[in-house]
């Protein structure tokens, strides 16, 4: 697949009927730009983990027909990705690091930008967030420290305990950078607008920020500035590869998943976005867990676009971050997984779908690409 220029489509011709009144949602509707990537509108898509890619890690052609559904809005974040075989750690996730995967990918790049929206590709190293049962290799997996996480993995035998790790060498960490910015070229040339860097959730990148997933006492562990280093190479070594205009960096400020600590959050994050933020990326994806303050000064001291995942919000309370200018794009996720026609819906008043939590991860169509969309 070749690169594409990034599709800015129009927005609903209800939005633009001349006597439609205004609402106090109108600010989702106005078109913007992260870095290249030309958005239609202030709604994107949260990237979702969905685990129906193939033993070989290929997303399928039902997987281009789930993306495509939900191409009114603005930016389809995809699934985590694995830049790699030591970045997988669940079961049926898709990758990035073979020519068969980006040629997968481009079949849905293709379908996306046939639909008028924009591709996202998430790269997910999931470090310590795992089990050597679901990946091709069988390898221990790698992290910071040799520090376990609490918790089970979900293996094809069943929940299975996750494995101390190896703690990871610096060939080990360079290679890592190496594999990302492969897996970052791959899904440029696939046709993706652009890709965003994991640092969230309690996957590798946010396991360096960690007090307790890091306990490393070289260059990349101890303080605020070993800590942030590995994130920040690796921010650096992407944005080298395919132009920072087209990388985002996802983080979730005090999330406790993967069983991570974060003791010092107020310090941590703004030592984290001074050092990103001369990269000049595309965006940062901040995943919002009630610290107001901390959200504010993230806001403030960030350059270009943020954008805001507020889970459990309305829509109402979505487009008063745009207005407030806490946001300059909000992503959803449980929202635009259950409802294909979102922005539909949202513009006409509808009631919504409710997800369906039982077919959350793998299986076929149900639960993926069978919701219902309104009548015409």
């Amino acid at each position: 697949m070749s690169i594409t220029e990034n599709p800015a489509t129009s927005s609903p011709p209800e939005l633009n009927a001349p006597d439609r009144p205004a609402t106090p949602i109108d600010a989702l509707w106005s078109p913007t730009q992260l870095g290249s990537i030309r958005l239609s509108h202030r709604i994107a898509m949260a990237p979702m983990t969905r685990s129906r890619a193939t033993g070989e890690g290929l997303v399928t052609d039902l997987t281009r027909t789930y993306y495509a559904q939900r191409a009114s809005l603005s930016m389809l974040i995809t699934e985590g990705t694995q830049p790699s075989e030591d970045g997988q750690g669940y079961l049926a996730t898709p990758g990035i690091h073979t020519d068969e995967q980006m040629a997968a990918w481009g079949r849905v790049a293709d379908a996306v930008h046939e639909e008028g929206s924009t591709l996202v590709v998430q790269l997910m190293h999931v470090g310590r967030v795992a089990h050597p049962s679901n990946t091709p290799h069988g390898r221990t997996p790698l992290a910071p420290s040799a520090a376990a996480a609490a918790g089970d993995m979900f293996t094809a035998t069943g929940p299975l305990p996750m494995p101390v790790p190896r703690e990871m060498t610096e060939a080990d960490l360079a290679q890592t950078i190496a594999d990302l910015r492969r897996a970052a070229r791959l899904a440029i040339q696939a046709g993706a607008d652009g890709v965003e860097l994991h640092g969230a959730n309690g996957y590798l990148l946010q396991q360096f920020l960690s007090t307790n997933a890091n306990r490393r006492t070289d260059q990349y562990g101890g303080d605020l500035a070993g800590r942030i280093r590995f994130p920040v190479e690796v921010a650096a070594a992407v944005a080298d590869e395919i132009g920072a205009d087209r990388v985002g960096f996802r983080i979730s400020p005090g999330s406790p998943l993967g069983d991570i600590e974060e003791t010092d959050v107020r310090e941590l994050y703004p030592a984290l976005i001074e050092a990103l933020a001369p990269l000049g990326l595309a965006y940062l994806h901040v995943v919002h867990l009630g610290d107001e303050t901390l959200l504010r000064d993230i806001r403030n001291a960030w350059p270009t676009g943020l954008v805001l995942n507020r889970a459990g919000a309305d829509i109402e309370r979505r487009a008063q971050d745009v207005r407030d200018g806490l946001a300059d794009v909000v992503s959803v996720g449980a929202l635009a997984l259950a409802n294909p026609d979102l922005v539909a819906r949202i513009t006409a008043g509808a009631p919504m779908n409710a997800a369906d939590r039982a077919t959350l991860y793998g299986g076929t169509e149900a639960g993926y690409t069978d919701y219902p969309r309104l009548a015409a």
